[in-house]
């Protein structure tokens, strides 16, 4: 079973992972840096270029963009060693688990993973607002791990009082609220803002379900082979 794991998760950490690393630098490594000019004090607020026309938006780095996209792929590898181990306990429970099921497992990930602590605590860029990153990350990971469990209730659960506790358990770290800072101002522009978090949350739904769908394949393909 470890062997099955390892192998499966190596496969689809690695791919899903070069394609979310990709994507970053197409789409939100270009917004981030823009940020960085406004973080800096090269760009004020009002009166700035776009990010396509401004002349002094930084370019392409090999050493930067190239470690960028080698530890994007090993955090989607840890993602999917988690993914697989999942996989295989709900197999057990009688799971149907393959490359069309595994979609739907990529998804309910990026709820976990993404959407659900985005939906309160939205990807930030450099230079904006924000309470003290050690109540942030405390925040953050109990949401993870609370729309996770919710995630597996609403899949696995076999009444309604999992399925109630389920929607308890997404709502909770809402309700409760985020670390905010004490005042909302920042030197980034909100257009950039929002971009960057839509296009965050986009890559991590794309990568998610790639990562999903390749966790699964790469699973049945290593238990057809083993049977």
């Amino acid at each position: 079973m470890l062997s099955k794991l390892l192998t499966s998760a190596l496969f689809a950490g690695a791919a899903a992972g070069l394609i979310a690393g990709l994507l970053q630098l197409l789409f939100v490594q270009p917004v981030l840096l823009h940020a960085e000019l406004y973080e800096g004090g090269d760009l004020v607020h009002f009166g700035a270029a776009a990010v396509s026309a401004h002349p002094d938006l930084p370019g392409f780095d090999p050493v930067r963009d190239l470690l960028s996209v080698v530890f994007t792929m090993l955090t989607y590898t840890g993602y999917a060693m988690m993914l697989v181990a999942l996989m295989l306990l709900a197999e057990e429970r009688g799971a149907d688990v393959n490359a069309r099921t595994g979609i739907i497992w990529g998804v309910a990930g990026f709820v976990s993973a993404h959407f659900a602590p985005g939906f309160t605590l939205a990807p930030e860029v450099p230079g904006v607002a924000a309470a003290d990153v050690g109540a942030r990350q405390i925040w953050w990971f109990a949401t993870v791990i609370s729309a996770g469990i919710a995630m597996w209730l609403l899949a696995f659960g076999r009444n309604w009082m999992m399925w109630g506790i389920s929607i308890i358990l997404l709502a909770a770290p809402h309700v409760i609220g985020a670390p905010e800072p004490d005042v909302l101002v920042g030197p980034v522009p909100p257009e950039i803002a929002a971009l960057f978090a839509a296009r965050a949350l986009g890559v991590g739904l794309a990568a998610w379900v790639l990562l999903g769908c390749a966790s699964a394949y790469f699973l049945d393909k290593e238990q057809r082979r083993a049977d």
